[in-house]
């Protein structure tokens, strides 16, 4: 694991990713929106885990304290924050579901519970985006969960996020 980045740092790299695609049906700053959001769940399910706090505590503590805040000096982007609630519930109410196709992705020797808990929190995500949102493009969810896992990781786990959920998109998605 690389050192980590600033949020502002991720936030730019992410900004610059999505300059390469679109999601269609969203303006600009309803995709910078949603990316803020994916970043956001990320970071909460990376707490709740770490914390053992519940998902309606988090979600408040985000909504009330993280958006619409400074972090690092820096502003934080609008988030959809709806679209983050969902995608941190949605990952704790299919958790199981999500985790057996994460799971049917990685090699024979590894187990979800061996992996770093911020690829963790990246690979749910994603699964849950992938599973439950079809009308959003992999190539989308699977490009902005990559990109964060640049922000966080060297490219090998960029690789791996991008494989695994490569591969879950295959499973779900016909």
């Amino acid at each position: 694991m690389t050192e980590p980045n600033s949020v502002k740092a991720v936030l730019e790299q992410l900004a610059e990713a999505e300059k390469q695609r679109a999601e269609p049906n969203l303006s600009s700053k309803q995709r910078r929106a949603r990316t803020v959001s994916r970043l956001a769940a990320v970071q909460a399910l990376y707490q709740m885990e770490l914390a053992g706090e519940g998902v309606e505590t988090v979600i408040t503590e985000f909504s009330n304290f993280r958006f619409d805040a400074d972090i690092e000096g820096e502003a934080l982007a609008e988030a959809d924050e709806a679209y983050f609630g969902d995608i941190v519930r949605g990952v704790i109410e299919s958790q199981r579901d999500i985790d057996t196709a994460i799971k049917a992705r990685l090699a024979s020797n590894w187990r979800l519970e061996r992996i770093d808990a911020t690829l963790r929190a990246l690979l749910r995500s994603g699964a849950w985006e992938l599973i439950k949102h079809p009308e959003t493009p992999r190539e989308v969810v699977i490009d902005e969960y990559v990109e964060l896992a640049k922000a966080f990781f060297d490219d090998s786990e960029a690789r791996f996020v991008n494989a695994a959920l490569d591969g879950v998109a295959k499973d779900t998605r016909k």
